[in-house]
């Protein structure tokens, strides 16, 4: 088997990407592009953990495996997509889709398990996933109605024999009849799917193991028993494909763990046409336990750059600012407990109102230091920001207020001032 290399994708627009790029080499890190995704870049040289580079540290990029980038950009939703991500945590595959339908789209993620929710909404945060929100709920008990997605992503629980090279105990956690109920959960999940589906909607099956009972079986069981039918995958430049272990499944991919990656396998399933579309039961919606907020008439509002934000509202939660994306205040029944993304903090009442913007939402920054109302920090040495990490203070001149931070001209977040002194913080 090949040895993995360290792969990572940028998570910023376009013209972002040579600053982007420029932060890691003047940190002494050297990559090259991915032939598959222009947003993905493998490391050549790494002179520490990637994970403590000041990209990384900014949420500017995502260190991901790349078979593991293979999933979102197979299920290839359009910008302004709405997406079903039914098993979503730690966060990885969530993100990239998030940045694939563009901050008009909208992704919502589940996760039933309340330490991994953590990390899904930690990764969602540090990335800037404006447009996705989140829920502590298992997938198979999501209270949608039917036919209501167009795009699924359904990367279910597996036995993960195709990350071996990374997990060698994998093989004998999983072996055997052990792997019997995820091949039941599975099958749950594929059928949830297949019912949320619009007809014509389209459902990404992934596995990160190879093994045929969690991968060509289920495909073969999925196209027996629901209203589904295989779509041909194109091969991603730059793996490794291996063949099918069962006929009858041209358009499948069994990614090689000689690919340089984890071991992978995708199925896309489009719900037939012939199948009737119902109205369903209308979504049962309820009142908001939090507070509407009108920022721009808030103290502090006139600092902030709130035409970046898409169509929806911002709510105050027990102090706690969080924005809303309009498609979730839409379609999200009651009976759903739910989070959005967290844009900062409120404090006072009445006409004292205040908001003070969170350390990661550079949401709210203008693309341009030279657009900012308020007071900016624009930085082309790299030690100042090095020297933020490191929990020291910066000189800067007396004011009130947060303080927005650039690099080069790059909006990467907010410091908090006191006095004459500029700290970075993300509590």
């Amino acid at each position: 088997m090949t040895q993995f290399g360290r792969t990572f994708r940028l998570v910023c627009d376009d013209k972002a990407v040579p600053l982007v790029e420029s932060l890691l080499v003047a940190q002494g890190f050297s990559f090259e592009p991915e032939p598959f995704f222009s947003g993905a870049r493998k490391l050549i040289h790494e002179p520490f953990p990637l994970g403590e580079s000041l990209a990384s540290r900014f949420g500017l990029i995502y260190i991901q495996d790349r078979s593991s980038m293979l999933p979102p950009l197979t299920l290839d939703p359009p910008v302004g997509a709405s997406v079903l991500d039914m098993c979503s945590a730690p966060g990885s595959k969530t993100s990239l889709l998030s940045r694939l339908v563009g901050p008009h789209g909208f992704v919502f993620a589940s996760e039933p398990s309340a330490d991994r929710l953590g990390t899904l909404r930690a990764n969602l945060r540090r990335t800037g996933s404006i447009n996705a929100v989140t829920a502590k709920v298992m997938a198979q008990d999501l209270p949608f109605p039917e036919q209501s997605w167009g795009y699924i992503q359904l990367d279910p629980p597996c036995s993960g024999w195709g990350t071996a090279e990374k997990n060698p105990k994998v093989m004998d956690v999983w072996s055997g009849s052990k792997t019997a109920p995820l091949i039941a959960l599975q099958k749950t999940l594929l059928e949830k799917a297949a019912g949320l589906l619009k007809p014509g909607g389209v459902v990404l099956y992934s596995t990160c193991t190879t093994n045929i009972e969690e991968n060509e079986e289920q495909v073969a069981w999925a196209l027996e028993t629901l209203d589904l039918e295989l779509e041909m995958l194109a091969e991603p430049e730059g793996f490794i494909f291996g063949a099918p272990l069962m006929e009858g499944m041209d358009g499948v991919l069994r990614v090689s763990e000689d690919s340089a990656g984890q071991g992978f396998f995708l199925a896309r399933f489009r719900k037939k046409r012939s199948v009737s579309a119902t109205d369903g039961p209308r979504v049962q919606k309820r009142e908001l336990p939090g507070n509407k907020l009108t920022v721009s008439r808030m103290i502090g509002g006139e600092f902030l750059h709130l035409e970046n934000l898409p169509a929806g509202a911002v709510f105050d939660f027990g102090g706690k600012a969080f924005f809303l994306p309009e498609q979730a205040l839409k379609t999200i029944p009651g009976s759903i407990r739910w989070q959005g993304f967290p844009l900062g903090k409120v404090a006072g009442k009445g006409e004292t109102l205040k908001f003070l913007p969170g350390g990661l939402a550079r949401i709210l920054l203008p693309p341009n230091p030279d657009q900012a109302q308020g007071d900016v920090l624009d930085v082309d040495d790299i030690d100042i920001l090095e020297q933020l990490f490191t929990g020291q203070s910066v000189r800067f001149a007396s004011g009130k207020g947060p303080v927005g931070l650039y690099y080069r001209g790059l909006p990467l977040g907010w410091l908090s001032r006191k006095g004459s002194r500029l700290l970075w913080s993300i509590k």
